[in-house]
């Protein structure tokens, strides 16, 4: 009953083993790092980073966290000339996304600091192999019968209120310090004074976007570990922000309003 029941909103899992251990991969490598953040050892970027021995530079990091996936996307678009709409709409989504992120990278975010080499490749080949994998399995799906209950609408929608989101916050996260400036503050505006990290809340209805837009089932795979790391990571967040400030507002979440 629960299988058939899951059936009706995403495509039957393709015959590859290579999908397969992805989609098992993905949640299970996320889920262990989100587990990670929360206890405490963090990837090294951000406010987390840790002056390590091999470091770059943090805004030379973050553009390479994001451009594999970018060209990936955008490849994805030669080397795939055919498809149906669900399939062009998937691919100029997660290209879109990722393009996004290099702009902001470039124009939007202001950086203090350099970043562990180790997480920066990490990060990248997480971020490269997922978009990798969620095209190939999108493209595997090509051909079978469409799920009974189509989302490909619904999620255009949620893509489109998470990326937006995502983004205003983070211009709200770029105002609150100077150029040259080093020093943290409690953000403020948006949804920051519901949750610390509202970023990340739109960056998980983003995916969720993405996971309705694509229906299979390593794209729910992916938005489920993304949801898991996020939800560690913005629960280090808040817990650093705790200790940093004394006037911080004990009523303001991690990353679900009124929940967590």
């Amino acid at each position: 009953m629960a299988i058939s029941t899951v059936l009706n909103f995403v495509y039957p899992p393709p015959p590859s083993v290579f999908t397969t251990a992805a989609s098992v991969m993905i949640v299970a490598s996320l889920a262990i790092v989100g587990l990670s953040e929360a206890r405490g050892v963090h990837l090294q970027y951000s406010k987390f980073a840790l002056a390590p021995n091999r470091k770059v530079p943090s805004r030379t990091g973050m553009l390479l966290f994001y451009s594999p996936a970018f060209l990936a996307g955008l490849a994805s678009f030669l080397i795939f000339p055919d498809g149906d709409l669900r399939f062009l709409v998937l691919r100029s989504a997660i290209s879109l996304h990722f393009f996004k992120r290099i702009l902001e990278v470039l124009f939007i975010h202001k950086f203090s600091g350099r970043m562990g080499m180790n997480s920066m490749v990490v990060i990248s080949l997480i971020y490269f192999l997922s978009t990798v994998s969620l095209i190939y399995s999108q493209h595997l799906s090509q051909g079978l019968p469409e799920p009974p209950v189509d989302l490909l609408y619904p999620g255009i929608a949620l893509y489109l209120i998470g990326i937006t989101g995502n983004l205003y916050h983070h211009i709200l996260l770029s105002k609150l310090r100077k150029e040259g400036e080093g020093e943290y503050k409690i953000p403020k505006g948006g949804l920051f004074g519901w949750v610390i990290c509202p970023h990340y809340l739109f960056e998980v209805i983003d995916f969720v976007g993405i996971s309705f837009i694509s229906q299979s089932v390593f794209s729910c795979s992916w938005t489920l570990a993304t949801f898991f790391y996020l939800l560690g990571r913005s629960y280090s967040s808040r817990r650093w922000y705790t200790s940093k400030f004394e006037d911080f507002p004990g009523d303001v979440k991690a990353l679900i309003p009124f929940i967590f």
